[in-house]
């Protein structure tokens, strides 16, 4: 696989609005292995340009995601400085492709965590709060027609995450037992506890620190880490309003427009 000359085909697609065919439908052989190389490497790019790296995300979480994309496991990708999005903000869908929504808790981390061997234990004794977040995932691969190796590649397919105002202290909460409901321009969508995020959200947060101990990066202290989506991805139209109220943790919201 030229992992160079697929960190290009992504950084132009996001850049031009135009997405590229799948790897996996390629000639060239692309192994998951691969496809992390090409994220860290676009990241680095970006990186290199000036952006910041602010957190990670955790994608794939629930069994029916997985048995979708026929893998065992979550992916994970990068969070920028540049795709923060301030609470009940109005988003302008120019700046993605094809983009979805997704609702879920971010920890927010007083100290780092290292893999291998974190447990849900550190991840509680790790984290300085929680809060509701939205996540913005888009596709730079042409019709969401993805397999895993072309998720990874194209960071998880993240673009962006809008954080909650409310932060609240992991201690004394159940996170398993969190409800959340979820509004599509005021009307009920869905609903979910966190136990959908693999029995429990800090457990994603677990698996993440230690999928990245063996390319030796660390979750570091201030970071959001995004432990995945309680409920499946919604399609964004012009005009759309996404609110998602969590118990005892506060809400997130963000409005769409074509502006």
């Amino acid at each position: 696989m030229d992992i160079q000359k697929a960190v290009t085909a992504l950084l132009e697609a996001e850049i031009h609005k135009k997405p590229i065919e799948p790897f996996t439908s390629s000639i060239e052989v692309i192994s998951v292995d691969d496809a992390y190389q090409i994220q860290l490497q676009q990241i680095r790019r970006k990186v290199e340009n000036g952006s910041v790296i602010v957190g990670k995300k955790i994608g794939l979480t629930s069994k029916v995601m997985q048995e979708m994309f026929n893998v065992n496991q979550p992916d994970y990708g990068h969070i920028l400085n540049d795709m923060i999005f301030d609470d009940g903000e109005t988003i302008s869908l120019k700046r993605f492709i094809q983009p979805k929504a997704e609702f879920e808790i971010a920890f927010v981390l007083k100290k780092d965590l290292h893999g291998p061997g974190i447990t849900l234990r550190d991840v509680i004794d790790a984290t300085e709060y929680v809060v509701p977040a939205l996540e913005i995932i888009d596709s730079r691969i042409k019709d969401w027609q993805i397999k895993f190796e072309d998720r990874v590649a194209d960071n998880g397919s993240s673009a962006g995450a809008v954080i909650g105002k409310k932060t609240t202290p992991i201690n004394g909460h159940d996170l398993a037992r969190i409800g959340m409901r979820v509004y599509k321009n005021g009307e009920f969508l869905d609903s979910a506890v966190g136990a959908a995020v693999m029995g429990h959200p800090a457990m994603a947060v677990a698996w993440l620190a230690n999928a990245l101990g063996s390319y030796g990066i660390s979750l570091h202290a201030g970071e959001f880490i995004l432990a995945g989506a309680l409920t499946k991805a919604v399609v964004i139209e012009p005009g759309d309003t996404f609110t998602a109220e969590f118990d005892h943790l506060g809400s997130v919201s963000a409005t769409f427009n074509r502006k």
